[in-house]
Order: C-alpha cells, then sequence, then structure tokens
C-alpha cells in the first residue's frame, strides 16, 4: 500500500521544468517593480541596438537631462532617462538590480522602495547639473556642456546600494556604509566630473532616505549567512539539517536574492557615469 502510495505521488509529480518555471516566478513576483524595469530596459536596449548611430542619438538626446531639457521640459526627461542603459549591457544590470534592487524592494515594498530610488535619481540629477552649470557660468566648462547626452539608472542604483545599510545588522552595517563612501568617494576623486558628483550625492540621498526603513521588519546578517551555507555544505547527508535551513530562512527571508552605470557623452566625449 505504502509503495503504491509512493508510486502514485511520484506519478504526479510535475516536470522538472515545470518546478523551475514556478521558482523562478515565485521569486519574480516577490520584487515585482524591479522586474517591470528591467523589462523596460530590456526593450529600450534592443531598441538602441537595433537602430543606426545617428537615431540612437536623437532618441537620446530627447531623453537626456542636461540643463537645456531640465529647463525646457523636467518632468519628461526625469523619466525617461531612467528607462535606458548608458554602459555595461543589459545582463549587467541583471545581475546589479538581483544584488541591490531586489532585496531593497522586498525589504522596503514596492512604494518605499521606488521612492528611494526616485529621490536619488532626481536629486543627484539636478545636484550634479547644477555643479556643471556653476561650471559654465564660471568658464571652467563649454557652453555645449547644456546639451550634454545624460541618461541611465546608476544614480538610482547609487541610492538603493545606499539605503541597504539600514538592512545590514551591526557591527557590519558600518563597515558597508563606509565601502559605500570609499567606492563613490574614490569615484569623485579620480574623476572630478559632475557624474560622479552624481553618483556621490546619490548615495548620501540614499542615506538619508533612513527614515522610510525605521518600521520595517527584517535584517541580514552576513556571518549567519555564511555559517549557514558552510553548515549546509557540510551536512553527511548532502542536505541541508534542520538547523541549517532554518538558519538560511531566517538569514534571506527578507532580502532574496552592485555599482556601475551611466554613461554621458559630452560634446562627443564619453565621460563614466
Amino acid at each position: 500500500m505504502a509503495g503504491s502510495t509512493a508510486r502514485g505521488a511520484k506519478a504526479h509529480r510535475r516536470p522538472w521544468w515545470a518546478r523551475a518555471v514556478h521558482a523562478v516566478w515565485a521569486y519574480v513576483r516577490r520584487a515585482p517593480g524591479t522586474y517591470a524595469w528591467l523589462a523596460i530596459l530590456l526593450v529600450t536596449t534592443q531598441v538602441i541596438r537595433h537602430v543606426d548611430p545617428a537615431t540612437a542619438d536623437r532618441i537620446l538626446e530627447r531623453r537626456s537631462t542636461n540643463l537645456h531639457h531640465l529647463q525646457v521640459s523636467p518632468v519628461r526627461v526625469l523619466v525617461t532617462s531612467a528607462l535606458w542603459i548608458a554602459g555595461g549591457g543589459w545582463p549587467f544590470y541583471f545581475l546589479l538590480y538581483n544584488l541591490f534592487h531586489v532585496p531593497a524592494e522586498r525589504w522596503l515594498g514596492t512604494l518605499r522602495w521606488i521612492s528611494v530610488a526616485a529621490l536619488a535619481h532626481v536629486g543627484a540629477t539636478y545636484l550634479s547639473e547644477g555643479v556643471l552649470g556653476w561650471a559654465i557660468h564660471r568658464g571652467l566648462a563649454s557652453p555645449r556642456a547644456l546639451y550634454t547626452l545624460d541618461y541611465g539608472v546608476s544614480y538610482a542604483l547609487a541610492g538603493v546600494v545606499a539605503v541597504l545599510t539600514y538592512l545590514i545588522v551591526r557591527p557590519w552595517r558600518y563597515l558597508y556604509a563606509v565601502g559605500v563612501l570609499v567606492v563613490y568617494g574614490l569615484g569623485v576623486q579620480q574623476s572630478r566630473d559632475y557624474t560622479s558628483i552624481g553618483h556621490f550625492s546619490a548615495a548620501l540621498i540614499g542615506f538619508a532616505c533612513y527614515p522610510l526603513t525605521r518600521d520595517r521588519p527584517g535584517s541580514f546578517d552576513p556571518v549567519a549567512s555564511v555559517r549557514a551555507v558552510r553548515r549546509r555544505v557540510r551536512g553527511r547527508s548532502g542536505r541541508p539539517t534542520p538547523s541549517a535551513r532554518s538558519s538560511v530562512w531566517r538569514v534571506w527571508r527578507v532580502t532574496g536574492a552592485g555599482a556601475a552605470g551611466q554613461v554621458s557623452r559630452r560634446s562627443g566625449s564619453v565621460v563614466p557615469r
């Protein structure tokens, strides 16, 4: 009777590909905003890839958050500039979004997560373009910089990278925060251009979004995560022990699963953003 039940259960077991699809869908639906954004970026990336360079420049120029467009149509360009990838390629951003946006959206919720991303994107754009406008006014930059191609998603990403500081338990939280400041601070020191200032500003805005995180449950302990993985690997049966499974769940239940980004072209040159 028991053997018959086991055979029946095996017969009704879904095929591996159906289980894989279910697992992927369960993962994706926990961060719907992130994957909707990635889907849009995939489409726009394919558009740029399949048009000639002149057409691509016209498309991106219309969506550039340069000083001219920020004066004429700020809302339009602030929204549309975040729907195009300016370097690194879509697979690279797929990785970064899973590392940073996915855990942030799961932890904060979609509304708070997109609020952090939008604040960083808009705030850093205005701060960096303000620095560029000051440089033009002082004669330190060419007036042609008013029409610089400036678009992409890395300001929003930098803000989300920074806000994840508050998900990490102490004392690792402080180490992570220092790492974020060092990475973006070195960008300013090495590049000394307005886009590196934008990245650093976006990270500071992310840190300033602490009020959005205060009542959010859950935390991430990197040391506990490593220990849980080690226990899982060392399991005699080749499967995680109940304690290891519960540790992994506690560590990852909120987070689930970096930062480079945009490119601005100024007077024919390519400037990392």
